[in-house]
C-alpha cells in the first residue's frame, strides 16, 4: 500500500532539516564552547566536560536522525515493514541509550535538572525503540508469511 501523507512528509523533511543542523552544529560546538561559557558565567575548567559530553551526545543524536531518514524512505516508498528498519530501530535504541549514560556519567560531576530529564527521556526512548524493533521484527514475519501464501 502506498499512500502519501503529508504528515510523512513534513515529518521526513523535519528530520532531514534537524539532521544537517546537528551536523553544523556538532562541527561548529569546539568553537563555540567558549564563548557560551563565558555567556553563562562557567569557569573555562569545565570547558573540556561540557565539549565532550555534547559533542557525544550530538554525534548519538546525528545516528539516530541517520537511522529515522532511513526508515521514513521505506515509509515514502510504500514498504516499511522490512528487516532494515528492524536494525535501524535496534540502533536507534541502542544510540538512546548511549546518550543516556553520556548524560549519567555526566551527572557524577554535577546533577542537574536538564540532565536528570535527559537521562529518563532518552531511557524511554531506548525502551521505546526496542519495543517497537520488536513490533516491526513480527509485522515483516506476518507480512513474509502472507506473501508466501498467495
Amino acid at each position: 500500500m502506498k499512500k502519501h501523507s503529508f504528515v510523512h512528509y513534513l515529518t521526513k523533511i523535519l528530520i532531514d532539516l534537524m539532521f544537517y543542523a546537528g551536523i553544523v552544529t556538532c562541527i561548529v560546538l569546539p568553537f563555540l564552547m567558549p564563548q557560551a561559557l563565558d555567556f553563562f558565567s562557567y569557569s573555562q575548567e569545565v570547558r573540556w566536560l561540557f565539549t565532550v559530553v555534547l559533542l557525544a551526545a550530538g554525534l548519538c543524536a546525528i545516528y539516530i536522525l541517520f537511522q529515522l531518514k532511513a526508515i521514513f524512505k521505506t515509509l515514502l516508498v510504500g514498504d516499511p515493514f522490512v528487516y532494515g528498519n528492524v536494525s535501524c530501530l535496534r540502533k536507534c535504541g541502542t544510540a538512546s541509550f548511549l546518550i543516556a549514560l553520556i548524560f549519567l556519567v555526566r551527572m557524577v560531576f554535577g546533577v542537574t535538572l536538564g540532565a536528570a530529564l535527559v537521562v529518563a527521556i532518552f531511557s524511554l526512548l531506548g525502551l521505546f525503540s526496542f519495543t517497537l524493533k520488536d513490533v516491526f521484527k513480527q509485522a515483516v514475519a506476518f507480512k513474509e508469511e502472507n506473501d508466501w501464501t498467495v
